[in-house]
């Protein structure tokens, strides 16, 4: 059996908020990183703006799901906890083969617009 030992994690916190701070710090990050990219040219415009959304999402909810882990160990709720560590994760995951997805597609129509 999992234990529940509570440990002090101070007040509980905004799982809400804190996936907007999240999502707005990693877009934020990965934006300033991607420009760079851009103006080096090693990257193109779409890819600027679809790596900062992909990345700004998964920042979104890596820091809702820590937050929500947190405040689980705060209760002593182990299962939770490791519950919303597997959501997080996994939420990062799809995230990542969503946008696989749909630059696979992209391509595929730009393929099929170059061989008319």
């Amino acid at each position: 059996m999992i234990s529940s030992i509570a440990i002090d994690t101070g007040d509980q916190r905004s799982v809400t908020g804190h996936l907007v701070s999240g999502t707005v710090l990693a877009g934020i990050i990965a934006g300033g990183l991607n420009y760079s990219k851009y103006k080096k040219e090693e990257i193109s415009q779409k890819e600027l703006i679809n790596n900062t959304t992909k990345v700004a999402f998964q920042g979104g909810i890596a820091t809702a799901s820590a937050i929500a882990t947190a405040n689980y160990i705060g209760t002593g709720n182990i299962l939770g906890a490791m519950t919303a560590m597997s959501v997080g994760a996994m939420g990062v995951y799809a995230t990542q083969k969503v946008y696989d997805k749909l630059e696979i597609e992209s391509q595929k129509t730009k393929e099929i617009k170059d061989a008319k």
